[in-house]
């Protein structure tokens, strides 16, 4: 049996190259930002240097650099998701990036129903069983979501089926607060039922479906051909 690929170790360099652009990122978009990581930084030197002025042990000295970077790593992971989160309303397709990059086992299809006026439903399936989430205007998405329910109610057995509406209006999921409302539900299937529930769906996703409407003429058998078919 070949063994499982290790995930790919970033080095050290590479590490605060990516610290240093999410950094980069938050500050232009978020004007508090600096003047939070200043003041995070600051205030635990500056304590640990008038304790020392006042005779206290040097040994203090590195339990106050250490409070600085806990508090800028804390004040950065923060700020941080605030600004993406803010970049990314609007966006299509930004509930279902947002739930594919949550930790735990979130299956993710996006865009299973959508419009050209990139209105669209995502499927999710985790724990808390099927959820459909929403994008775009509220009146076009709720006709998806009806259609997406009659359709996924007919095989997803017991299993619990929910829909939700990502926007700021009344009734609607701020995309802000769309993770932690999924971290929140209740887990009411086992992790074997997830797993059959995805290839249940995948597999109802592959069927082709007949194209609905009258046959073009091109595609018509001409006639007499059902008779010579029959005297076979």
């Amino acid at each position: 049996m070949a063994k499982a690929q290790e995930p790919e170790k970033v080095s050290f360099f590479s590490r605060l190259k990516q610290i240093g652009m999410v950094f980069s990122f938050t500050a232009k978009r978020d004007k508090a930002f600096v003047p939070l990581v200043v003041t995070v930084v600051l205030v635990p030197l500056i304590a640990v240097g008038v304790a020392i002025a006042l005779g206290v042990s040097w040994i203090w000295a590195p339990l106050g650099v250490l409070l600085a970077l806990l508090g800028t790593v804390i004040v950065l992971n923060l700020r941080s998701q605030k600004a993406m989160m803010k970049e990314a309303e609007g966006q299509p397709g930004a509930a279902a990036s947002i739930i594919e990059n949550m930790r735990g086992d979130w299956r993710v299809s996006p865009a299973i129903a959508s419009t050209t006026q990139f209105d669209m439903v995502h499927l999710v399936i985790g724990r808390p069983g099927v959820i459909l989430i929403g994008e775009g205007n509220p009146g076009r998405v709720r006709g998806l979501i009806g259609q997406e329910r009659r359709r996924l109610v007919k095989v997803i057995g017991n299993a619990e089926l929910r829909d939700y509406m990502v926007g700021n209006e009344e009734g609607q999921i701020p995309l802000a607060k769309l993770r932690n409302l999924l971290v929140r539900l209740p887990r009411t299937i086992t992790a074997k039922d997830v797993n059959a529930l995805d290839k249940r769906l995948t597999a109802l996703s592959a069927r082709p479906q007949m194209p609905r409407g009258a046959l073009p003429k091109n595609m018509k058998p001409p006639k007499g051909q059902f008779k010579a078919m029959r005297g076979r």
